[in-house]
């Protein structure tokens, strides 16, 4: 084995991984070894041991959703790497929007934890924000299992999960806990609406009351385009969009809501739609005047399947969003065209597809004031938020 080299041989019996300046070969024989090595590593954010080792590891080990579950508990718990100083990037990344200071722009985009019950965890890895949710106004199950699919040969994720929820009462202990033990992070909630509730509105209404006034939250997302939910995306079309941002803009200004309120929209629609989107939005937007809608988030997963696709016909085949690389150069292109449909008037946070700096560089160029991840830690782990800023930081540094 060469020297540089760090690398799993024959998963079930023989791990070789390069520990410092020497490799040891662990066997299964010596499991309690392996596992402390490993865990040293990981605890020390080695970045190429995540990437190569750790993660293959887990996923040689766990099916996506379990693997989703014992992150979360994870990070809850506390168990999460520790990150080399970064506080040199701070004068180059922070960003600042809606009266926000975000000490850098790279976030973690809503899905991962869905109920804000490891946002303390998360937090030490380095984000510059976290969305949590969507969070639904009740508890619901979401669909059956098995309902996450990984697409290795891809570095994809196919997700049904269908707005599985703890609920708005879950959510609200869990951000008052957060603000009694100290919020370190920009936190962003995602809205969403519970299966059977005819009235779709109602349910985002309900959300922004309950959490108009939250401490812990910085900021309002309506989520109308994830894939999972059964005619949710109905409300991207102009006279649904339009009886929508009315309603929950008269809540706002009724309330006094000062919150930085968001639409996150799909990457599936075509020019016309995105023209009546944008066009709904540029007529309620935020201006000096007025409160009305602060932002759009580009965007949720696909329920296209790209040709490129290199996964096996069964797995491609199955149901549901997809998200991760396959994504990337969709999403960049819809952030540049709604960019120019606003005339960059209306702050974009982009997602899709970003595992590196220069991911996420391509998208803040095409017209995306921050950048969200979520497919990058499944295949990259914990400390790709740290490299992505770090090689964000080299290119900014060389313009």
């Amino acid at each position: 084995m060469r020297s540089n080299e760090s690398m799993i041989v024959n998963k079930t019996s023989v791990i070789a991984v390069k520990d410092d300046d020497c490799y040891c070969v662990y066997k299964q024989t010596n499991k309690l070894r392996s596992l402390v090595v490993i865990g040293i590593n990981a605890y020390k954010g080695n970045d190429r041991f995540y990437r190569t080792v750790v993660m293959p590891v887990i996923h040689s080990l766990t099916d996506a959703e379990t693997a989703h579950s014992l992150a979360i508990k994870a990070a809850k718990y506390g168990f999460v790497p520790k990150l080399q100083d970064d506080s040199s990037l701070l004068p180059i990344l922070k960003t600042s929007l809606w009266g926000l200071e975000f000490k850098n722009p790279i976030g973690l985009a809503a899905g991962f934890d869905k109920d804000g019950q490891a946002v303390e965890g998360l937090s030490k890895l380095g984000f510059g924000f976290i969305e949590i949710g969507s969070c639904t106004p009740e508890p619901q199950p979401g669909n059956d299992r098995p309902r996450v699919f990984r697409l290795m040969a891809d570095k994809a994720i196919i997700n049904r999960y269908g707005f599985n929820s703890a609920g708005h009462e879950s959510l609200e202990r869990n951000m008052k806990q957060l603000s009694r033990s100290g919020k370190k992070v920009i936190i962003g909630l995602n809205l969403g609406k519970n299966k059977s509730t005819e009235d779709m509105v109602e349910d985002y209404v309900k959300g922004m009351v309950k959490f108009c006034d939250c401490k812990a939250i910085d900021y309002l997302v309506l989520n109308i385009s994830s894939p999972n939910t059964s005619h949710l995306r109905d409300l991207q079309n102009k006279s649904q969009l339009r009886g929508l941002i009315e309603r929950v803009l008269k809540v706002r200004v009724d309330m006094n809501i000062e919150k930085p309120l968001l639409i996150k929209i799909a990457p599936d629609l075509n020019d016309t739609q995105l023209r009546d989107i944008i066009e709904m939005v540029n007529k309620f937007a935020t201006n000096k005047s007025k409160r009305g809608i602060d932002g759009l988030i580009v965007s949720n997963t696909t329920v296209e399947r790209p040709v490129v696709l290199k996964s096996n016909d069964q797995l491609v085949a199955e149901t549901g969003g997809l998200s991760g690389l396959p994504l990337r150069d969709k999403s960049t292109e819809m952030i540049g065209r709604v960019y120019q449909l606003t005339n960059g008037r209306v702050p974009i946070i982009g997602v899709g597809g970003v595992f590196t700096g220069s991911d996420a560089y391509d998208k803040i160029s095409a017209g995306a004031s921050l950048i969200q991840i979520y497919t990058a830690l499944t295949y990259e782990g914990p400390q790709v938020v740290t490299k992505i800023k770090r090689e964000l930081a080299d290119i900014v540094r060389y313009l």
